[in-house]
């Protein structure tokens, strides 16, 4: 299918010479995904104003095109770039990047969909703002905005990426423009203040849906702490998790921690730092449990490692760590500054290089870009991770080139991303679900549980595959489908999916999903906007 020359020029005629493309190799490479799904566009549209996306969407409306808008396309392991169907437009507003205003007192910014996390840190940095981003694992040259309105989150206290947002623009499916919250007042002095306005709030609205294109948002940002520690834990003890769970649980709910608290297990823990080792396993795609443990001791990891972070003055970070040592008694816990990291980092490097204490190497080698996270600081290490399955993985001991795109890498990821009750008998309980059908299927499940409030967990399970071995990704697609459906079963259901999880999450008919049914038919009855994300059609 191609797109008809009217609808192509109507398009063309919306946008700046040469932001309209149909050609066969941009079709190609927006249809990749690092996933073992994929679809291929009609064609991409890259506006640079809001008043070009309501043209889009006019003419949309006129020639009977369905658009599928993304901030960077790098919505990884939950489908990139790709629509939920062939021959959609994509509408690529990357080039949507202006920051708009950073308010130093009040602490926001104002921020067009483009823009990405690197971007907005280094203008933090360089204009000594003394204010922080909350940044996530996906790289500095992913969005702020696509992470937000899909409800992901972070690392700081500020981790929760929607509840920290005030005020977004919305171009409807009519091409009309929404301003949420006080917004559409245009005298409003708290727009970027007060989240909810009067009346109703719409704003959660246009999440995870396809009810419009969100064009600019406002995000509250960090005020930089007197005091900070980044703390890092591991428990050598398989069966250590749900004590850790429950002890973090408390110190959330007591408020001594406010960051967002993140569990991994060993398996992830090597995936950020070290090739799969192919030759020690004999080119089998599990660990044994004496591999497993091998790597630990090499690695400097734990069979449970974890990260948060400590922030105020000087006496509340230096009580609020002296807690969290008390809580974790019997793990590794270990608490770093600018200062004490640094000296660390000199100390263990001149050790190593006398071939001595290497395995304390390893673990300094993974805090740092941690540690940065935990400060608003945006990485690109941790996509090395994507590449655990690799036969071919040239990252591992070296930076990854900015800007880099998965979906051009043979790197097979896809996200699994349950929400879980934060009680240790519910995170063991889903843990073990996974790995059993990990198992099965032949894959080591690269587990993560994130604190992200004082009464849930977010399971973050990569399932990481060779892309180009096509027998292995088959395994993937099974094992993924297998997976959650047994954890919607169980009643842990994703806060966030790809687009096979779609219709799982629409399988119990209810209310919900027929008022959300309705109120897309409601204010989009051409179906302009994304059909069949998240919203059955």
């Amino acid at each position: 299918m191609t797109l008809p020359l009217d609808a192509l020029k109507g398009l063309a005629d919306c946008l700046p010479v040469g932001a309209c493309l149909s050609d066969s190799e941009t079709l190609d490479r927006y249809g990749r995904s690092t996933a073992f799904w994929s679809t291929r566009p009609l064609a991409v549209v890259l506006p640079t104003r809001r008043e070009e996306v309501q043209k889009i969407v006019q003419v949309a409306n006129q020639h009977g095109l369905a658009l599928y808008p993304v901030s960077q396309g790098k919505n990884w392991g939950y489908g990139d770039a790709c629509a939920p169907s062939d021959h959609q437009v994509i509408v690529d507003l990357s080039r949507m990047n202006r920051i708009l205003e950073i308010n130093r007192t009040l602490g926001y910014a104002v921020i067009e969909a483009g823009v990405t996390q690197g971007q907005l840190s280094k203008v933090l940095a360089e204009q000594k703002t003394g204010l922080w981003l909350d940044a996530t694992g996906a790289g500095t040259s992913a969005s702020i905005l696509g992470n937000t309105v899909e409800r992901g989150f972070g690392h700081t206290r500020y981790g929760d990426h929607f509840a920290t947002t005030c005020g977004m623009e919305i171009v409807l499916p009519t091409g009309q423009i929404l301003e949420t919250g006080f917004g559409h007042y245009p005298a409003a002095k708290a727009r970027h203040c007060f989240p909810y306005g009067v009346g109703p709030a719409f704003d959660g609205l246009f999440c995870q849906s396809n009810y419009g294109i969100i064009t600019r948002i406002a995000i509250w940002l960090m005020p930089q702490p007197e005091a900070f520690c980044a703390f890092f834990f591991r428990n050598s003890k398989d069966d250590s998790l749900p004590y850790l769970v429950d002890q973090l649980r408390r110190l959330r709910m007591q408020g001594i921690l406010t960051s967002s608290v993140h569990i991994a297990n060993d398996l992830r823990a090597f995936s950020s730092r070290a090739e799969y080792p192919w030759k020690e396993c004999g080119n089998e795609t599990r660990l044994s449990t004496a591999l497993r443990q091998q790597l630990r001791k090499k690695h400097f990891v734990g069979a449970w490692n974890g990260t948060g972070a400590l922030y105020g003055t000087r006496r509340t970070v230096r009580a609020a760590f002296s807690e969290v040592k008390k809580a974790l008694r019997g793990n590794l816990v270990l608490g770093f500054n600018d200062r004490s990291l640094g000296v660390a980092e000199k100390v263990v490097g001149g050790l190593t290089a006398l071939g001595i204490n290497a395995s304390a190497f390893y673990g300094l080698r993974i805090i740092r870009p941690l540690y940065g996270l935990l400060k608003g600081i945006p990485s690109d290490d941790p996509l090395k991770g994507a590449f655990w399955r690799c036969r071919k993985n040239s990252f591992i001991n070296g930076e990854i080139p900015s800007g880099f795109n998965l979906r051009d890498s043979d790197a097979g990821v896809v996200w699994i991303s349950p929400v879980v009750p934060a009680t240790g008998e519910n995170a063991v309980e889903v843990e073990r679900l996974i790995a059993g059908t990990f198992e099965k299927h032949g894959f080591d499940p690269l587990i993560t549980f994130t604190l992200i409030n004082e009464r849930s967990l977010t399971g973050i399970v990569n399932m990481a595959f060779d892309r180009t071995n096509a027998e292995e990704t088959r395994r993937a697609a099974a094992c993924y489908d297998e997976t959650l459906s047994g954890l919607i079963d169980a009643g842990y259901i994703p806060y966030r999916t790809g687009m096979p999880g779609f219709k799982k999450l629409h399988q119990y008919n209810s209310p919900f999903w027929e008022l959300a049914r309705q109120i897309k038919k409601t204010i989009d009855p051409n179906q302009v906007i994304a059909p069949g994300r998240y919203i059955p059609s």
